[in-house]
């Protein structure tokens, strides 16, 4: 069963029943209870497979997983962070401090868009933080919780995946390095390839004038439209009959002590204590000063842990001295807001864990390298191969649910495959591989960012995916449309601008049928 056909059977049961029932960690569940009955039928025990693979993404039998553990201790801190801010009255001032600023839903949606490309560091960052600044923005101008998640996850992966100086930048200069080292290529270094692959990776592209386009109008199509239309003659952000984590349950006290500092600072502090950790924690692994290695060794969950704890502490720091003058201010209130923010965070943590646990079931049966194999086998013209691999490369972190497996199967390969057939198409190939699993990772509803984008924004996770993947399904036609022009002139110039004509025509058809009646 591993590495076949049946190995893409338990991401393709988690996805389905995921879209159908609208309820994840019952889906996750299936497929994870799938994938161990396939393991199993290779001669292992049904209940140790399925006890080992539950905690293999905390612990591997041998030692823990600190990065994970991390990553679930920094969304819960950021649910205390949430609380405490909101207890304190910061998140009241600071709402009514940006609304005389922003004034208009369309600078709320531009705001978001801005702070999502300037928190280019790592896509978990981007994804929380944003979220934590933006939303009381967002909420006052009524913007949907759907939308400001799809600005959110829009915006994160495609900056951390063309950007140098991030984490998946330092990721990826590393593979390219040992990928032109093995191939004895001189012609450019992996930095400088890195970057000559921006522009080819159309999908990013597309996505980013898209994000633009709907913040500046007031357009928005399929179930977004809904959700949009809801918060504008409603006010209703969300549907509040489905699990929105990071919502907080406990409605606090009300009083007129609340200042901007008291939400700013905590955020501030946890931004600049991670960008520290993340210089440190890099500077001490590579034993060097220089940028690249410090971004390829650094240990981002780590450094957001640490951020998340000293900003949690400010957080509550700030309430605590509220309270000689504050009336409603009291320890027992300190309590339930410890409480009411880890239970704010608690369901998109076993979301997070039932993920992780399926990622390592899809692993184990090697669903990605199967479906790798068939692109080996592809015989095609080496032109048309970016296009296959952007396909593929969307299948493949789709099923998975995470980008970076995608780009550890699918880059050595097609480097393999242009090397021995037309090395120019080198880089274009290697492109449209980071463009597919970009993709994939929007549109799967078992993919971490994309869980942890509908946290940061406050939104149901099942609505993130299902109001975002007409827009990602859009950005990826005209992608493949790219790709498809580039295999028949092998000139990026040529392909960019036959993309960027049809994107205007697709604008101007959305901009006459799908504009809301409304006013930005």
């Amino acid at each position: 069963m591993i590495g076949s056909i049946a190995s893409i059977v338990p991401p393709i049961i988690a996805i389905v029943m995921v879209l159908l029932t609208k309820r994840v960690i019952l889906s996750l569940g299936f497929g994870i209870l799938s994938a161990a009955i396939l393991i199993s039928l290779d001669g292992h025990s049904f209940f140790t497979v399925l006890g080992k693979g539950m905690i293999a993404s905390l612990w591997d039998g041998e030692a823990f997983n600190w990065s994970n553990i991390f990553i679930m201790l920094f969304i819960l801190l950021l649910g205390i962070i949430t609380a405490f801010v909101s207890l304190s009255g910061g998140t009241r001032a600071f709402a009514d401090w940006a609304t005389r600023r922003v004034k208009t839903r369309r600078g709320a949606k531009l705001l978001t868009v801005f702070l999502g490309l300037l928190f280019f560091i790592d896509d978990y960052f981007n994804a929380l933080a944003v979220g934590q600044i933006a939303r009381p923005i967002s909420d006052k101008q009524r913007v949907s919780r759907a939308q400001l998640a799809y600005f959110i996850d829009s915006t994160s992966a495609p900056i951390c995946v063309v950007s140098p100086i991030s984490s998946w930048g330092a990721f990826l200069i590393g593979q390219l390095a040992s990928i032109l080292g093995a191939a004895a290529i001189v012609t450019y270094s992996p930095l400088s390839a890195f970057v000559l692959m921006a522009p080819m990776n159309f999908y990013v592209v597309a996505t980013l004038i898209f994000v633009f386009y709907f913040a500046l109008t007031n357009v928005s199509f399929g179930g977004m439209r809904d959700h949009e239309m809801r918060a504008i003659e409603t006010g209703e952000l969300y549907d509040a009959s489905k699990d929105i984590p990071g919502e907080l349950k406990e409605d606090f006290p009300e009083h007129s002590y609340g200042r901007v500092r008291d939400l700013v600072l905590p955020i501030v502090v946890l931004i600049l204590v991670t960008f520290t950790m993340m210089f440190i924690t890099g500077a001490r692994a590579s034993d060097s000063m220089s940028i690249w290695a410090i971004f390829e060794e650094t240990d981002v969950p780590l450094s957001l842990a640490v951020g998340g704890l000293i900003g949690a502490s400010l957080a509550v720091a700030l309430y605590i001295g509220q309270m000689k003058k504050n009336e409603t201010a009291s320890w027992g209130w300190v309590g339930t807001a410890l409480k009411t923010g880890i239970q704010s965070m608690a369901p998109a943590v076993l979301i997070l864990f039932f993920a992780w646990a399926l990622t390592d079931f899809i692993g184990t049966l090697e669903t990605g390298s199967y479906l790798a194999s068939i692109v080996e086998q592809t015989n095609v013209s080496p032109a048309f191969l970016p296009f296959v691999l952007f396909i593929f490369g969307g299948l493949i972190a789709f099923s998975t649910g995470t980008s970076w497996g995608s780009f550890g199967i699918l880059l050595p390969i097609a480097a393999d495959v242009m090397i021995a057939t037309d090395v120019s198409l080198l880089l274009p190939a290697m492109s449209a591989v980071l463009a597919g699993a970009v993709f994939g990772d929007h549109c799967s509803p078992i993919s971490d960012t994309t869980i942890l984008s509908a946290t940061g924004a406050g939104c149901n996770h099942i609505d993130h995916v299902s109001t975002q993947l007409p827009y990602a399904i859009l950005s990826a036609l005209v992608a493949g449309f790219g790709y498809r022009v580039f295999a028949f002139t092998t000139s990026i110039v040529i392909s960019l601008i036959a993309l960027l004509i049809v994107m205007v025509i697709v604008l101007t058809i959305l901009s006459k049928r799908s504009k809301m009646p409304v006013a930005l």
